[in-house]
């Protein structure tokens, strides 16, 4: 084999124009390759407009499962003419541009270290097809059939994915075979096929599925028991929304009368969202909502009333970048100071930050159970890059002996033999009051308000009693560290290292990815993936157990850093911030950037 030559272990960027139906074409061919039993993960880079604008799709194919973003493209796949210069640019040298001949290319765009294998598929469409929109969209399939050929594609896994995408429909079965099938002829007939990238069959993903994080978000709101939804549309929250009603038709329709057991309100904007959720949340029901840092910052006057008041419910916070607009397209973790003390005053919120699907499943079960035990609002933080593109997971589990955890609600039957109730009074010590269901009982009653209020639910501007119930809230806030999904502990292997790494969300996969890396150069490092806050003993004990900690994350001003510099006793001069915030998902390259420049420094002070 020569250096050039890589089977299942390398990544390609397709470059087209949005709006002409290329995430079908890039979709199928991410599926098959995944069919094949092939580690493989997709990333969509795309424009905040509906049609017109350059539209990128990176695949990474990895034999070892590495699912970070990979920036190092071997292949490109060219299509739109806007982008041609910037996609021939990112191609690695001795890579390969594929592109559409039907016109040729300017000399000032080629490359003597790159091989261009031009294919004109405009005019094929144009010969083989006969409607305008047709011949646009079967371009794009035609590029996945020249891919088929030259990356050794199983034919047999396309046509059977089509067959059953478009089972009641055979004339785009036909139309669609046909683009691929020209595509690949011409690559055999034109180009040594396979490349010498190319991929070969796995048996790496028999007990994985693809998912994208906000569908697995909304299908775990669903198995938490959430009958009520309400959220104003926003990028990049919005799909989360879309999948739950999809759920809901399924699994939340009485079958004997075909009544909803569920309702889903689109408010008129944000901070009307948080007040219908918050209201359903007083009222007893399982509520959320889906938005992004944007939408919380409109909510925040509503969050801290769900805090002071201590009604349960779920904020899902997809990240984009900011701030303002920002680039709402784009990845970023930028929310993390903003959903941690959301609202004015003394407030603190317990969060979680899923890394992938599964655990937006997993978590945004657990926000219900938190939200309800804790009598709090919880937010569940993803970001763009895992809300809104496939990821390859385990195939997702469930215990059906789950019962939600509905916290301290007293009943009918305990409210009528209990002598009184006051709804913010600790009789257990734990900080948590027992609360009560509208209509349940008459004792139960009680008003509910956000100004000052003592431990009896009464009205108060008495400065002892008004601290009293903040104290608790605050008491009971700061328990649910323990009960917060526990961090996640990568460390070398019969020692305590002395560097670590920590780290939350989306960036553990580019993470993970640059420990392997240097620990194959001998630095030894330990890694701590916080899940949950606020933070825990495990959190504090590691970071008091390294000499050097590193901070990595997706935002400028390093958040995380802040956070465990304010919820630790760790000093802030021990942590080092690694920070990327540029919008794409982070890189295994963009971890080792900012950790060698610091590793290398102290190596060269150490030297007599």
């Amino acid at each position: 084999m020569t250096p050039r030559d890589r089977v299942n272990d390398f990544a390609l960027k397709i470059g087209t124009v949005n709006g002409t139906g290329s995430a079908s074409a890039n979709s199928l061919l991410l599926q098959a390759l995944f069919r094949m039993g092939i580690p493989v993960s997709g990333k969509n880079v795309f424009p905040s407009n509906i049609q017109g604008l350059p539209t990128w799709y990176e695949i990474r194919v990895s034999k070892d499962g590495y699912t970070a973003r990979s920036p190092d493209f071997s292949l490109m796949v060219a299509m739109n003419p806007q982008s041609l210069a910037r996609d021939i640019a990112e191609v690695q040298s001795g890579g390969w541009v594929l592109y559409d001949s039907t016109k040729p290319l300017d000399d000032d765009l080629l490359r003597e270290d790159v091989t261009f294998l031009g294919i004109p598929l405009a005019r094929m469409c144009a010969e083989s097809f006969k409607k305008a929109r047709e011949r646009v969209l079967m371009k794009n399939i035609g590029y996945v059939g020249a891919l088929v050929a030259l990356l050794d594609i199983e034919m047999d896994v396309v046509k059977g994915m089509l067959e059953e995408t478009y089972s009641s429909k055979p004339a785009l079965i036909e139309s669609n075979f046909k683009a691929i099938r020209m595509g690949a002829d011409y690559a055999r007939e034109h180009w040594t096929c396979p490349l010498p990238i190319r991929v070969r069959r796995m048996d790496r993903t028999r007990d994985k599925v693809m998912i994208t994080g906000n569908a697995a978000t909304a299908l775990g709101c669903v198995y938490a028991g959430a009958t009520v939804g309400a959220w104003y549309p926003i990028t990049p929250a919005t799909s989360v929304m879309d999948a739950f009603r999809e759920y809901c038709r399924r699994f939340r329709v009485d079958p004997a009368t075909g009544k909803n057991n569920y309702c889903i309100l689109q408010a008129e904007d944000e901070l009307a969202a948080a007040g219908m959720v918050i209201g359903a949340g007083w009222a007893g029901a399982r509520a959320f909502t889906p938005t992004s840092g944007p939408g919380i910052s409109l909510m925040t006057e509503f969050i801290g009333l769900a805090y002071y008041a201590e009604i349960p419910s779920v904020f899902v916070a997809v990240q984009r970048t900011g701030p303002s607009t920002g680039m709402p397209t784009r990845t970023q973790q930028g929310d993390l100071i903003l959903t941690a003390y959301a609202s004015h005053g003394d407030t603190k919120h317990v969060a979680l930050y899923p890394a992938d699907p599964k655990e937006c499943f997993e978590f945004a079960v657990a926000a219900f159970d938190l939200a309800e035990r804790f009598q709090t609002p919880v937010f569940l933080l993803s970001d763009l890059d895992i809300g809104m593109n496939d990821w390859m997971i385990p195939r997702l589990e469930w215990d059906d002996a789950y019962r939600p955890d509905r916290g301290k609600v007293l009943t009918g039957e305990e409210l009528e033999k209990a002598k009184s109730f006051f709804r913010y009074l600790d009789g257990d010590g734990d900080g948590i009051p027992w609360r009560t269901l509208p209509g349940t009982h008459p004792k139960g009653a009680y008003f509910t308000r956000g100004s000052g209020h003592d431990k009896y639910g009464r009205y108060t501007e008495d400065s002892e009693a008004y601290v009293e119930v903040v104290d608790r809230i605050a008491r009971k806030v700061r328990s649910a560290a323990e009960h917060v999904p526990a961090p996640e502990i990568h460390g070398v292997e019969g020692r305590r290292a002395r560097y670590g790494i920590v780290s939350l969300g989306g960036a553990h996969w580019a993470v993970l990815e640059a420990r392997d890396q240097l620990l194959s150069e001998g630095v030894d490092v330990d890694y701590l993936r916080v899940r949950g806050f606020p933070f825990g003993a495990d959190v504090e004990r590691f970071l008091a157990g390294h000499e050097r900690v590193f901070v990595v994350e997706q935002n400028r001003d390093g958040q995380l850093r802040m956070l465990l510099s304010l919820e630790t006793s760790c000093p802030m001069d021990r942590m080092v911030s690694v920070t990327y915030y540029g919008g794409q998902p982070l890189s295994k390259g963009h971890v080792l950037d900012g950790i060698r420049p610091v590793l290398e420094r102290e190596r060269a002070e150490a030297t007599p």
